[in-house]
């Protein structure tokens, strides 16, 4: 296999991708999948081409500065947010790169609507965001510790859609990714954060309380992606334990998005041809 098939591998996005309206079951979605391939150096190289991809667009989105993307990641703790912005991200300009981590709410923010802080940090024009957690939370953690009436949460999923029809018609483009583990995978992951001296500040007790309620938890995003999966704004379902065809995975949606908004460099405003390189001083 050459670099170039290498560079080819192919992978069936739509397999991954919420269709609007349809009913959700995790349990029947693998967790572990890598769509057949099992030359997983190709599937690196892949993923690297798919970086670079990125990084070509976005270096073209920023000089446009029409346009911005919003990557959304929401999972599980143990599933590898942290660990997929850090490689779909390398290379990336941090100027036009804002990633951002919602944590738990301030008394200021509580103090306020709940999609108050989020629109604060969507990304500028020309801009990539990414949101490590992100107002999905409030149908989330709120709906399964019932920090909120019901019936306030049943509307939240229209609020979030219509905020995020908000985003595109303004050109943000929105994607959003939910890393997809199994209990027994976190299990797993949570060991070894505890066997690993330099791993150890990872682990946090209360991490085992969330873990108590995965039940809970799943049914809160089937929720989450049957009533907020979109044609505009869709959710994509990522098998996280294989973690080099997530990276793949994750970096061929950016790619499909980005080449959608089809960014493009800007048109001069004055003609080169008029300053030569050698004629500057």
């Amino acid at each position: 296999m050459d670099k170039n098939e290498k560079a080819n591998v192919k992978v069936d996005l739509d397999r991954y991708r919420i269709k609007p309206g349809s009913k959700v079951n995790l349990g029947d979605r693998t967790t572990d999948d890598g769509d057949g391939l099992v030359d997983k150096a190709a599937a690196r190289k892949a993923f690297e081409a798919a970086r670079a991809s990125v990084v070509d667009m976005q270096e073209k989105l920023y000089a446009e500065g029409e346009q911005s993307v919003l990557l959304v990641l929401q999972a599980m703790d143990t599933a590898g947010k942290d660990s997929t912005i850090r490689k779909i991200t390398e290379g990336i300009n941090p100027q036009g790169c804002h990633v951002y981590s919602f944590k738990v709410p301030s008394v200021n923010e509580l103090a306020r609507d709940f999609l108050w802080r989020v629109h604060n940090q969507v990304p500028r024009k020309g801009h990539i965001g990414i949101f490590n957690r992100s107002h999905y939370e409030d149908v989330l953690v709120v709906r399964v510790k019932q920090f909120a009436p019901v019936e306030l949460i049943e509307k939240r999923y229209d609020h979030i859609n219509a905020f995020e029809r908000l985003l595109v018609d303004h050109g943000t483009r929105v994607v959003k990714v939910m890393l997809h583990v199994s209990k027994e995978y976190q299990l797993t992951r949570l060991r070894r954060r505890l066997e690993r001296p330099e791993k150890q500040w990872k682990f946090n007790p209360g991490d085992l309380k969330e873990r108590a309620r995965w039940d809970d938890y799943m049914s809160a995003y089937e929720l989450m992606l049957e009533r907020c999966s979109t044609a505009h704004a869709p959710w994509y379902v990522v098998p996280a334990e294989k973690r080099w065809y997530r990276n793949l995975l994750v970096s061929r949606i950016l790619v499909e998005t980005m080449q959608e908004m089809n960014p493009q460099m800007p048109d001069l405003s004055y003609d080169p041809a008029d300053y030569p390189p050698e004629s500057l001083e």
